[in-house]
């Protein structure tokens, strides 16, 4: 009896643990998706400013959708690429060419210049929340290159695991929640400083994020030529 005890015990702790470890890594990878001033960002703090947190939170929430979409998609693709892969020469490969995916997109974000999507609006029409829900979903669903982002994310993270379709659902699903957790806290500023936002404080942003997501893409690539796991 206390056999079956332990065994239960120990397939819960497990249980528990790994879904643990997937929601974290889906929040990351949501919020890494949104962190960017693009111009998803720029027209949410633009509206935040301008019509108030909760229309600005409508545009995050549409673009969290849309990451959703794009997630799920290039999930799809992944989880069929290594359901016939299992050689750990290839998946090597993929968490270099993943690295190297991910410095790109870190030098990009750290060369964006947020200004060019910054212009004051001087129509007073709020429109509905569903509207601005919709903009932001179409806007963000306007730039597939996203894609890229989470192939290389995915790879690096191993947040790929074919046939683990419990687990996939509540990654995917932690994507959305690291996301509008990411909306939440920049419409939350901005609403509270909205006196002292300037295209200044946003390209320090991007350079930060930017520098980050540089770093630990070569953190990763040494790691994989070293055959180490953080994870």
């Amino acid at each position: 009896m206390l056999h079956i005890f332990l065994q239960i015990a120990d397939f819960w702790n497990t249980f528990i643990g790994s879904t643990i470890e997937i929601v974290l890594k889906g929040m990351l990878i949501g919020i890494l998706a949104s962190a960017p001033m693009g111009p998803v960002g720029i027209l949410i703090i633009n509206r935040t400013m301008q019509k108030g947190r909760r229309y600005g939170l409508a545009t995050g929430a549409g673009a969290a959708l849309s990451d959703f979409f794009y997630a799920l998609m290039t999930g799809m693709g992944m989880s069929f690429m290594l359901y016939f892969i299992e050689d750990e020469d290839i998946l090597f490969i993929l968490k270099l060419v993943g690295s190297g995916m991910l410095m790109f997109f870190g030098i990009w974000m750290f060369r964006s210049d947020p200004s060019k999507g910054f212009r004051p609006s001087h129509n007073k029409k709020k429109g509905t929340l569903f509207h601005n829900f919709i903009t932001g979903f179409f806007l963000t669903l306007s730039n597939p290159l996203i894609i890229f982002l989470f192939t290389a994310v995915y790879a690096l993270l191993t947040f790929v695991i074919p046939n683990h379709w419990y687990e996939m659902a509540v990654g995917y699903l932690s994507i959305i929640g690291g996301a509008m957790l990411w909306w939440l806290g920049l419409t939350w500023l901005v609403n509270r400083l909205k006196a002292n936002i300037t295209i200044r404080g946003m390209k320090t942003m991007n350079h930060i994020i930017g520098g980050i997501v540089i770093t630990v893409s070569v953190i990763y690539a040494i790691m994989t030529f070293l055959h180490m796991s953080i994870y």
